[in-house]
């Protein structure tokens, strides 16, 4: 009687350790947004570099011209529970890594419909769902974390916002069709 009592409590400590060993590993903090879009709420998951004194847009930890996860660890994940329009992208019910090709003077948004991944390292272009533009501008200060925010632009219509160091890029989400 005992020693299953034990054997429970072994893999209970076990399985409590390997939780916080994953959570050690993090180096950036991670974050849910959710946005109310009707009676529909949509949510993004994300991991949330900071710059420590480095330079992320157009240096080492956002480059030019390459993919990037839009934030730490894992890729950013896109949740809905309804089609949406993001930009000029029509966007089914369901979940999807978000990634974007940053440029000087514009960025691209990628949806890809592989969801669960880590970071862009095993990014294929032949899983997206698509891409659309996003509106590149600079912010009056900078910003230390990386952040998404979205927040209500009007009927049924988000503002969805990627801000970071001095870049904001930026769409719309709005119910599809």
């Amino acid at each position: 009687m005992i020693r299953p009592f034990f054997a429970v409590l072994l893999a209970a400590s076990f399985s409590t350790c390997v939780l916080f060993a994953q959570q050690e590993q993090r180096k950036s903090p991670h974050e849910t947004v959710s946005a109310q879009l009707g009676a529909n709420s949509i949510t993004i998951t994300y991991g949330r570099p900071s710059l420590h004194g480095r330079k992320a847009v157009g240096g080492s930890l956002v480059p030019y011209n390459e993919v990037w996860r839009l934030g730490a660890d894992e890729a950013t994940k896109l949740t809905t529970p309804v089609a949406l329009m993001i930009g000029d992208l029509k966007v089914p019910k369901g979940s999807y890594a978000l990634f974007t090709i940053a440029g000087q003077d514009h960025w691209t948004l990628i949806v890809n419909k592989k969801a669960d991944q880590w970071g862009a390292f095993d990014y294929k272009q032949s899983d997206d769902l698509g891409r659309t533009p996003l509106k590149v501008t600079k912010t009056p200060s900078s910003v230390e974390e990386f952040t998404i925010t979205m927040q209500p632009a009007g009927a049924n219509t988000l503002a969805l916002h990627f801000i970071w160091e001095n870049t904001d890029a930026s769409t719309t989400v709005r119910l599809a069709e």
